[in-house]
């Protein structure tokens, strides 16, 4: 029996939540998302609680019964407050600008690197060497942020690289004479 899907989703102020047959609607202050839930699964709501229960006992139901539960927690969480993860470049001569809507990088390569930002996400460079992608949904930012990160992973020698501001770089010895 999943842990997770049995917790009801408390829906704060300022947020609807609307069900349409297995689609479920979230509209809040920072914007509007869906998600449309598995055939095995049903969704009530009531009193302000959204729960989530699986239609038969298989492994496929009790595994999306779960998943389910936890996609319409960040979809409520995420139209009531934004998602955010912060990027960190460490090295000489690695810097971040926007260009318009283009996050400019300069990670040491022979060119600069210019991403776009898919729709709905928001890049912010506060200080040359510190990105800050942001936006309501969770899914987006983690993929965004880690496209940025991946362009130049942290290395464990000198710990050079594209890290996360909360990141562990397990670091190695190099060579000795």
């Amino acid at each position: 029996m999943s842990r997770i899907g049995k917790k009801a989703i408390t829906v704060p102020g300022g947020v609807t939540v609307t069900i349409d047959g297995q689609t479920v609607k979230a509209k809040g202050p920072k914007g509007e998302l869906q998600f449309i839930v598995h055939d095995l699964c049903t969704v009530t709501l009531a009193d302000n609680q959204v729960s989530v229960k699986p239609v038969e006992d298989s492994k496929t139901a009790r595994s999306m019964w779960g998943m389910s539960r936890t996609q319409i927690a960040n979809m409520v969480e995420g139209v009531a407050n934004e998602y955010t993860k912060n990027l960190q470049l460490v090295g000489v001569g690695y810097r971040a600008q926007m260009k318009g809507k283009l996050l400019n990088l300069a990670l040491g390569f022979s060119h600069e690197i210019n991403y776009a930002p898919p729709e709905g996400i928001k890049i912010t460079v506060s200080k040359p060497t510190e990105i800050s992608v942001s936006g309501i949904d969770k899914q987006k930012v983690g993929q965004t942020a880690a496209e940025i990160r991946a362009y130049r992973k942290p290395e464990p020698y000198k710990g050079k690289g594209v890290r996360y501001v909360d990141e562990y770089i397990f670091r190695k010895e190099g060579k000795k004479k």
